[in-house]
């Protein structure tokens, strides 16, 4: 089935007067072809059907998040403003991944250009680096939040807070900036499918009839230097956070303290949990896991934490539900 879809796309891409990859040149003028999910492309227009609803419940619930924060002066702490950088950060990731994957499901249109596949690439890795800091920034927030109370004003200002966005931003772009140019210099052969429902760095170069011994390792780099260094800190900022936490006198003290943190350990097992599963699987269980799962996997995880998130705030931040209230209550008032 995969192969005859294959065909399908070339003989489009041939009517179109685009012609079929044969070398370095044809291929970056070609574009690449995204398969889909091979194996299942029977339930395409079915699996559709979820991924639709979580893309849209994603933007809703994101888009409601962000609204309430900026709209309730209640809410503009570093807490909650860390709270809609990630929100943001969430929307743009599934808005690089699921148009595409879903016109690729409704409509076979797996043909993406070149410099379109190297774009996507850029922002889905880019995105998920920023997420990961995000995360890191939210928790190195609880630590000062439990850890040094007192001094919770004076430390995160609005100035440090602005730095941390900046630091971030910039830290992303300098890790994968680097990838576009590494997948350039490369040199392409005639097969450019890609069987995946979205570019990533890996599977561009895997494309390609040089030695990517360099993007392999740069890849492996920029995991432990981006996301692997995030959980050490994380790690270490809830080890201090816990200490902090089980020395304090009363059980409410303690029970207060942890109920603070308990959104933000949800949210960071919904996205890391996944990331490492997927890395782990593909790594070692390749030959015992069908390649469907990876790539099920992979598009489940740029929609189901995006979904999730808001919901895990909205439900478990008495300050949110509150401020949802209020700004939809002012929304009613201006309707009537």
């Amino acid at each position: 089935m995969t192969q005859v879809r294959v065909l399908q796309e070339i003989m489009t891409l041939s009517s179109a007067n685009i012609p079929a990859p044969l070398n370095s040149s044809d291929t970056r003028s070609a574009g690449c072809l995204l398969t889909g999910i091979p194996g299942l492309e029977h339930l395409h227009i079915w699996l559709s059907i979820p991924f639709c609803a979580m893309y849209i419940a994603a933007l809703a619930g994101n888009g409601v998040l962000i609204c309430v924060i900026f709209s309730q002066p209640s809410l503009h702490e570093p807490m909650y403003i860390f709270l809609s950088l990630l929100a943001g950060a969430d929307v743009l990731l599934s808005t690089s991944t699921m148009p595409k994957a879903l016109a690729n499901f409704w409509f076979g249109s797996g043909h993406i250009s070149f410099e379109g596949c190297l774009t996507q690439m850029f922002f889905i890795h880019f995105l998920f680096v920023a997420d990961s800091a995000v995360l890191l920034a939210m928790a190195f927030d609880r630590y000062v939040a439990i850890c040094s109370p007192l001094r919770y004003a004076t430390i995160l200002t609005s100035a440090v807070i602005g730095k941390i966005v900046v630091a971030t931003l910039t830290r992303s772009f300098m890790i994968m900036f680097p990838s576009i140019f590494l997948l350039k210099r490369l040199h392409y052969c005639r097969v450019n499918v890609i069987a995946h429902t979205f570019c990533e760095h890996m599977g561009i170069a895997r494309l390609s009839c040089s030695d990517i011994s360099i993007n392999v390792w740069y890849g492996l780099a920029a995991a432990l230097l981006s996301t692997g260094l995030d959980i050490i800190l994380i790690t270490i900022s809830y080890i201090h956070i816990l200490h902090a936490v089980f020395r304090l006198p009363s059980q409410d003290a303690r029970s207060k303290a942890l109920s603070t943190c308990g959104s933000h350990v949800c949210v960071i097992l919904l996205f890391y949990i996944p990331a490492l599963f997927s890395v782990f699987a593909y790594r070692f269980g390749g030959r015992h896991i069908p390649r469907y799962v990876h790539i099920l996997l992979a598009n489940l995880y740029v929609v189901i934490p995006p979904m999730l998130n808001p919901i895990i705030y909205g439900v478990r931040t008495k300050q949110i539900l509150e401020g949802a209230k209020q700004m939809f209550s002012s929304v009613v008032k201006v309707f009537r």
